[in-house]
């Protein structure tokens, strides 16, 4: 007897993976609509600078965008910041911060949206933060019924004085916020691409300011006066060897003067100079001695060529520590998104500082670097040819919505 043959299952279909959240949700082309518009935003925001503590025009541009969109917003916040908030009110917070200010700097770029005000300039990209920010605002606004948390925007005034933060943290800024993005554009990666980095991230860093005195005089017969011009020259010159000399190699430390005022005629010898500068260290414990070393080192330098020194040291920001598991969070979101080769760790932390690490003080955060070199590559920031790629704005706000939504579905 021939057995009877077995029935063949059915072809079982193939389980098709659920798209990707970002093509879910349709974002692709809610952002291609939104990104012409971003950009004449951003071309406006750097033609029209302004200074910290003095956005009132950039904040009341953010603030109507923001609620165009539908978010909850408030104005003058740490003087002139903007909050906004958008999702469900009793859900977990998250928070993205975006800095608005520019620098005393005359533009020298020759761009078409070149700044329209003499002697001010966005040369550090604070225009694309506040764009990449209010793009980020509209993908979100776009897709309400997700959002299962609430996240809050924070654009905020006077990063570059480093005291932004400090005054939005004081108007309640980071009141229950339990996690907190931010993005900072950076010349030395090609646009495309984002760097990251688990702990250190950026410096601790302080103001310094010299006061040299000396004994004016005539400038034929200086040894009959004590030159503070040649003084405050050894104490610029004698810091950066001590530094060599006497500090530990192995915990870098930076001291950079970038203003020096004195003198009153060409010929007379000055009899006090003024030298402003910043220092900057990873070191933590280090940081916290500088100060008395700097005060000792110049005290000593100036007695030494027979003048006196005044010397006061303030601390502006502490180091940016990135939390690893939001770390990884954004690195994951962008690989998705740019592909693993356009995700870059970074080996070693920058000497640059950041006041977004008042804000995390109390909280957990990490910061990325956002590429922005063209072709020809970006000039340093800073510099008055500093022209990042715009293409840079549809890099940062895709890699931001996407992680804030993921952070939703797991809030780490």
């Amino acid at each position: 007897m021939i057995p009877p043959i077995a029935a063949v299952p059915a072809a079982t279909p193939p389980v098709t993976p659920p798209p990707p959240l970002w093509q879910e949700l349709g974002l692709d082309q809610t952002l291609a609509q939104a990104l012409p518009e971003l950009l004449l935003l951003r071309r406006h925001l750097h033609r029209h600078p302004e200074l910290s503590g003095h956005e009132q025009q950039t904040a009341a541009l953010v603030a109507g965008e923001l609620r165009r969109w539908g978010w909850q917003v408030r104005e003058g916040v740490g003087r002139t910041g903007v909050l906004a908030e958008l999702g469900p009110v009793d859900a977990p917070l998250v928070a993205l911060r975006c800095d608005m200010d520019a620098l005393p700097i005359e533009e020298r770029t020759g761009l078409d949206y070149a700044s329209s005000r003499q002697g001010l300039m966005h040369a550090c990209g604070h225009d694309i933060h506040t764009a990449v920010g209010l793009g980020v605002a509209q993908l979100l606004a776009s897709v309400p019924e997700r959002l299962t948390a609430r996240v809050r925007l924070i654009f905020q005034p006077a990063e570059e004085t480093a005291e932004g933060a400090a005054w939005m943290k004081a108007d309640g800024a980071m009141e229950g916020v339990q996690a907190l993005f931010g993005v900072h554009v950076f010349p030395s990666l090609a646009v495309g691409t984002i760097g990251v980095r688990c702990g250190s991230f950026t410096a601790a860093a302080g103001e310094l300011e010299v006061e040299v005195l000396g004994e004016g005089g005539h400038g034929a017969r200086p040894h009959q006066s004590t030159d503070a011009i040649w003084i405050a020259a050894r104490v610029v010159s004698g810091l950066q060897e001590a530094i060599s000399r006497r500090l530990d190699a192995l915990h870098p430390v930076v001291v950079s003067f970038g203003r020096i005022e004195g003198g009153k005629a060409f010929n007379v010898i000055a009899d006090h100079v003024r030298l402003l500068g910043t220092v900057r260290c990873l070191d933590l414990e280090l940081h916290a001695q500088l100060p008395a070393w700097i005060e000792e080192t110049v005290q000593a330098l100036c007695r030494g060529h027979g003048g006196e020194a005044r010397v006061r040291y303030r601390t502006i920001s502490p180091p940016v520590h990135n939390d690893p598991d939001l770390t990884v969070l954004v690195a994951e979101a962008a690989t998705e998104l740019l592909g693993r080769s356009q995700v870059q760790w970074l080996e070693q932390p920058s000497l640059g500082a950041e006041d977004f690490a008042e804000l995390l003080e109390g909280t957990r955060g990490t910061m990325f670097r956002l590429g922005v070199a063209g072709p020809n590559g970006c000039t340093p920031l800073h510099s008055n040819a500093f022209s990042p790629d715009e293409g840079c704005l549809e890099v940062g706000v895709k890699v931001l919505t996407l992680s804030l939504l993921r952070w939703m579905d797991h809030p780490v």
